[in-house]
This record gives structure tokens, C-alpha cells and sequence, in this order.
């Protein structure tokens, strides 16, 4: 149904569209607001492969098109085979499994391409549907981190997952983290 490809050219203007969501501006530190700074951000993913080893990519359809959204792994520790887990959603393919099957394809990625054994991942308690996805694809609650989040001058409690290589992704309770 999805798949992932590397962020390209022709992906600007659906980057800049992504970005006009406020929601969404607050979590990105490098906002692409024209298209040359779109096509800076996209440049800027094949510079983290190499610098951070995190690997981020586009999620589109089967048959291609335009980006859905995005997702990526940093790598946090080689020696203890940790990642951490990210990704967002275009505002119109929200609701359509576009975040869960981005993080269920990086997962994959992460397992058997990085070597990856252990994947993190943390979400807004106030964002309820990433915490459906995060647990669609395998990862397990773990607790809230509180205060972690910082967007602007407020912070935001954090529900933590991880989901590690030997977990099934499936009978994970689909239920969202409780708000405190």
C-alpha cells in the first residue's frame, strides 16, 4: 500500500504545502517556507545520512506520487544498537495509515538493514492519533516522559514506545495514552 523513497526535487511544493500546518512548523527546527528552502531541506536529508546516520525518507504510495509524509531513524547508540523513531503526515493523507506504515517500513529498515535491536519513539500526549500509530506499528508504551517537548515557550508530556527486533508488530492494545 506505501513504501519509501528518498525525498527528491519534485517534492518541493508538497513540502512547503506540509509545512503551512502549524501544528506540524513546530516540530520541524529547519521549516521549509519556499521552495528553495524545501529543496535545502531535501538536500539537507542526504547530509544527516552521512554526518548523524539518520536516515529519513519520503512515504508515498505503491505506485509513487506525491509524498503522504515522512519518516526516519536516527541511530542514537551503534554500540547498544538503538534508533529513534520519527514522523509526520501531510495534512490531507491524514487518517489513511500513512504514519503506521512509515514506521513499520523504517522499523524494517532499522532491523535489518542498520542492525538496529532497540526503537524509540515519543509523541504529545495531546496527540492522540500518533500514539495509534506508534502502537499500530509494533511499539510498545513504555510511560510518559514529562516535560520532555519544548515548541516554542511550552512543554508537553511525552508518551514513550519503543518496539524492539524480536516484538511482533501486532498485539500491541490499540488504545491512545491516557492525558495525565
Amino acid at each position: 500500500m506505501y513504501r519509501l523513497r528518498a525525498w527528491e526535487a519534485g517534492d518541493a511544493d508538497r513540502l512547503v504545502d506540509a509545512f503551512t500546518d502549524p501544528e506540524l512548523a513546530l516540530q520541524e527546527s529547519r521549516v521549509p517556507g519556499t521552495r528553495g528552502q524545501a529543496l535545502e531541506w531535501i538536500a539537507h536529508r542526504a547530509e544527516l545520512v552521512v554526518g548523524r546516520d539518520v536516515h529519513g525518507f519520503a512515504v508515498v504510495e505503491e505506485d509513487g506520487g506525491l509524498p503522504m509524509g515522512h519518516v526516519q531513524v536516527a541511530v542514537t547508540s551503534q554500540r547498544h544498537g538503538w534508533g529513534w523513531v520519527s514522523y509526520w503526515t501531510h495534512r490531507a493523507a491524514r487518517g489513511r495509515g500513512v504514519a503506521t506504515a512509515g514506521a513499520r517500513l523504517i522499523s524494517d529498515l532499522a532491523f535489518s538493514r542498520l542492525g538496529l535491536f532497540r526503537l524509540e519513539m515519543g509523541h504529545r500526549l495531546d496527540n492522540p492519533g500518533s500514539c495509534l500509530a506508534a502502537r499500530r506499528a509494533g511499539f510498545r508504551p513504555e510511560g510518559v516522559e514529562r516535560a520532555k517537548l519544548r515548541y516554542g515557550d511550552r512543554r508537553y508530556d511525552t508518551g514513550a514506545h519503543a518496539r524492539l527486533a524480536t516484538d511482533p508488530v501486532e498485539g500491541v492494545p490499540g488504545e491512545p495514552c491516557r492525558l495525565r
